[in-house]
């Protein structure tokens, strides 16, 4: 019980992460430029709210995939 509920863990963990990355900026703006902030000069070039709330979110879905692949490993094993 307890793996299948770790591995429906893992899936949706592993399906956000995917999401998020795909959110983030790369050379082009990314999430800034769907939104219009991407034209901006000068000090409003910055990371915006969105993009820092959008860093932690992804950083606290990967932490949640990493541990729930350990888990999953040591408790497969």
């Amino acid at each position: 019980m307890l793996n299948a509920i770790l591995i429906v863990v893992q899936v949706v963990t592993a399906v956000a992460l995917i999401l998020f990355v795909l959110l983030h900026a790369g050379r082009g703006g990314g999430l800034s430029d769907m939104f219009g902030g991407g034209s901006l000069g000068g000090a409003m070039a910055g990371s915006t709210v969105v993009e820092r709330n959008l860093d932690r979110i992804t950083i606290i879905t990967a932490l949640l995939f990493f541990f729930t692949t350990i888990l999953l490993g040591l408790r497969l094993r």
